[in-house]
């Protein structure tokens, strides 16, 4: 399955709202036009989300970033990522996750769960190298590596990007979702961001896996310091926006996955997504 450099992460895309989901098909069909290599439908999206992204397209691969292991049953999943697989060949990919304490009833260990979940998988049929785990510790890194094609790590750095790819090795997929503010401006970008941030500070997963990195308490307060917001997000001109791709890369990101980040969260941000592939190397 070819992905491409670069992928756009979004959950506007899978917004069933009717104001946004009418713009959904044109809007999926400019991101392949305009050469992104695939289409991460962010949030907790189910297989059906993938559907009229994938018939509103032709080329460009669709992925869910992430479907969460607690709000679907591995064999329900299996039959219809087969459906998708039989008229969408080569273009669906399911990404999964064990989200969080906080958002899930009756959680349990992360880890044995997604085993659980993979070996329902593997026993309806479904094939490992079409899926992938939103991994970010060294245990689901390494569960990622051998049940799966590879990982989607969220809310990391260019640190976190080389440290995962020495866990998967050489040939599975490493696609890590990268947050691009496209503003100049220091107050207000570090502003955008610490508003988009606010939620994920607030789940251990996220902040336990920014400590292993090196950040502090005193990073993760009061909406996060300027060091982590400049290492977590990239923000400024394409040219900035293009030196983290570049970081990522060269750390060993197969692709990276690109969410834009806005002060006025708007769904579906068109106008930056124009303008990033205006400025980079999509192909």
């Amino acid at each position: 399955m070819d992905l491409g450099r670069i992928g756009i992460w979004n959950s506007g895309l899978r917004d069933e709202d009717p104001k946004v989901a009418g713009e959904i098909p044109e809007a999926a069909a400019e991101l392949e036009e305009l050469g992104y290599g695939a289409i991460w439908l962010g949030g907790s999206p189910g297989v059906h989300h993938a559907l009229p992204v994938l018939e509103a397209t032709s080329r460009i691969v669709v992925a869910t970033g992430i479907l969460s292991i607690w709000e679907h049953d591995p064999a329900k999943v299996a039959e219809q990522q087969a459906g998708i697989a039989a008229d969408h060949p080569g273009r669906f990919l399911l990404g999964l996750g064990a989200s969080h304490a906080a958002l899930v009833k009756d959680y349990r260990k992360p880890y044995s769960a997604m085993v659980d979940f993979l070996d329902g998988l593997d026993a309806a049929g479904s094939a490992k190298d079409d899926r992938v785990l939103a991994a970010l510790g060294p245990r689901m890194l390494a569960l990622s590596r051998d049940r799966a094609a590879g990982a989607h790590p969220y809310l990391i750095t260019p640190e976190h990007t080389a440290t995962a790819r020495e866990t998967l090795g050489p040939d599975r997929l490493l696609a890590p979702e990268v947050k691009v503010v496209l503003d100049t401006d220091p107050d207000r970008a570090r502003a955008a961001a610490r508003g988009h941030l606010e939620l994920y500070l607030a789940l251990p997963n996220y902040t336990g896996n920014l400590r292993r990195l090196g950040f502090t308490d005193d990073d993760l307060r009061d909406g996060g310091s300027d060091r982590l917001i400049d290492a977590t997000f990239a923000w400024g001109d394409v040219g900035v926006i293009r030196e983290r791709i570049a970081a990522h890369r060269e750390a060993g990101a197969d692709q990276v996955v690109l969410q834009v980040v806005t002060a006025d969260q708007v769904a579906l941000p068109r106008s930056q997504w124009r303008e990033l592939a205006d400025g980079l190397e999509l192909r």
